[in-house]
């Protein structure tokens, strides 16, 4: 395969930035998108010139480090996909692919690919654990636990933290996220006992990093790559309102 990639290249946070071409001969279908990045940064220290800085980590889908905007979709086309999970056969020969780091304010740009999501860290610190004393561990059937409340929370931690529901969202919204990562804490019985302080810390966090506000366009849910619901967000804001009425944060 012949493809032409037009690919963001930023020195700094500093730069303006602006888009290079290349052009990749006998790309195999069957590589994986960073390993064909891993061809163009070869050829570019054969000819002596600056690599393309991208962040990556396991290559299995886990980590959610290989954060890009492929032809204006985080992580490209396939949907539940990370980018190192997109593979070459998906493109065309003669296809142009253009390729830029997720967008927004609370997620700087520190070269090329690759940017800056430790916003998400400090939202993390902020309340995304559980700090009562537990003891040791205790049989499985102890804590009697919802099945739907376990499945949901199961569900909602399969969040990676990638950043592509920010990407995704016209408004750069982090609710997605946020949501995902209150509600597998407070649907379990664990997580309760601080779930009203974890809402009202995260969120309190979440607005001081800068991420804009949801607007229900749902369109990180079509780009997250495990696929989290919406309905976290809609738990989010349920539970935020009640702690902050004094209500209960619903299980």
């Amino acid at each position: 395969m012949k493809i032409t990639l037009k690919v963001w290249r930023q020195k700094d946070s500093a730069d303006k930035g602006r888009f290079e071409t290349y052009t990749l001969n006998n790309v195999s279908e069957h590589m994986s998108f960073l390993e064909m990045f891993d061809v163009l940064n070869e050829e570019l220290i054969q000819k002596k010139e600056v690599p393309v800085a991208f962040e990556h980590d396991c290559r299995e889908g886990i980590c959610g480090a290989c954060s890009m905007v492929i032809n204006g979709r985080p992580h490209g086309p396939m949907q539940g996909t990370t980018t190192c999970q997109l593979h070459m056969r998906h493109f065309n020969d003669g296809d142009t692919i253009v390729v830029e780091p997720f967008r927004a304010r609370a997620f700087p740009v520190l070269r090329d690919l690759v940017v800056d999501r430790s916003a998400f860290d400090r939202i993390i610190q902020s309340g995304g654990f559980i700090s009562v004393n537990t003891g040791q561990a205790q049989d499985a059937n102890a804590i009697p636990v919802n099945r739907d409340a376990a499945e949901a929370s199961f569900s909602a931690a399969a969040c990676i933290g990638c950043g592509a529901c920010v990407a995704a969202c016209p408004n750069a919204s982090a609710m997605l996220f946020v949501s995902a990562k209150t509600a597998h804490l407070n649907l379990l019985p664990q997580g309760q006992i601080e779930a009203k302080r974890r809402v009202q810390a995260m969120v309190k966090q979440m607005d001081g990093e800068g991420f804009g506000n949801c607007s229900n366009v749902t369109a990180c849910e079509a780009e997250c790559p495990k696929e989290i619901s919406v309905k976290n967000i809609a738990k989010l804001n349920r539970d935020y309102a009640g702690s902050v009425m004094g209500s209960e944060v619903e299980v």
